[in-house]
């Protein structure tokens, strides 16, 4: 927990170094939109939440790592290869995500809430809302992205199997609808159909993916389900 600390701490330290960078980069998938606040304290905080956001998604894959690191002791020396193998992974799906939320989501997204209701007022929008909710949106959909990793991982150590992945393949596509609506800044039906799509493609990849690398034994969870019946 302290290294975890320390290292989102490095991480916001060094992202101070780079804050207007970073600024110049969250600002434009929205255009050229003019951003304002009306609060003396307003922006220093957005600034600290920027570099904080920055921080985090920096450190994400030693937070990871870390995380793996906590259980260790419960997993084989076999089972532990796997984690440095999959860490990689977990870096790339995270970088992947926070980009299809970059390139993909936010710009129709922000252009639709930007000019809905154009000619009846004048956007004037806070930067600390516009920062929290693109911030926001790219962290989360980064952590979605996470989702082949942790299936495969969980395959590979005999928690889960493709059949009962299969098996819940209904609620996942119901789920990823709900997600897609909480995810999505907007009402609008194509972005939150795109959302939805991409997490459903995720499902699905898990399930090919947990079919090649699964243990070749009886999962844990498949045996308790099969106990209970």
């Amino acid at each position: 927990m302290t290294r975890s600390v320390i290292a989102v701490a490095v991480a916001t330290a060094i992202a101070f170094a780079f804050a207007n960078y970073i600024f110049y980069l969250l600002k434009l998938p929205a255009g050229n939109v003019e951003l304002v606040f009306i609060e003396m304290t307003e922006m220093i905080s957005t600034y600290m939440k920027v570099c904080l956001a920055a921080g985090i998604a920096i450190s994400m894959p030693y937070l990871i790592y870390q995380f793996f690191a906590f259980v260790a002791p419960a997993l084989t020396r076999k089972e532990k290869r796997y984690v440095y193998i999959i860490l990689p992974w977990v870096t790339f799906m995270f970088l992947g995500g926070m980009a299809f939320a970059y390139f993909v989501l936010l710009p129709p997204a922000l252009n639709i809430l930007l000019t809905f209701g154009e000619g009846i007022a004048t956007p004037q929008i806070r930067i600390g809302n516009y920062i929290s909710l693109v911030t926001r949106i790219l962290l989360i959909t980064g952590l979605i992205f996470e989702l082949p990793v942790v299936t495969t991982f969980l395959a590979r150590l005999g928690v889960l199997s493709p059949k009962w992945l299969a098996g819940k393949r209904k609620a996942a596509i119901l789920l990823s609808f709900v997600v897609a609506a909480i995810v999505t800044p907007t009402v609008d039906p194509v972005n939150q159909t795109l959302v939805a799509g991409t997490l459903i493609i995720l499902f699905e990849m898990s399930i090919w993916l947990a079919r090649v690398f699964q243990r070749r034994e009886a999962p844990r969870i498949a045996t308790a389900g099969a106990s209970e019946n």
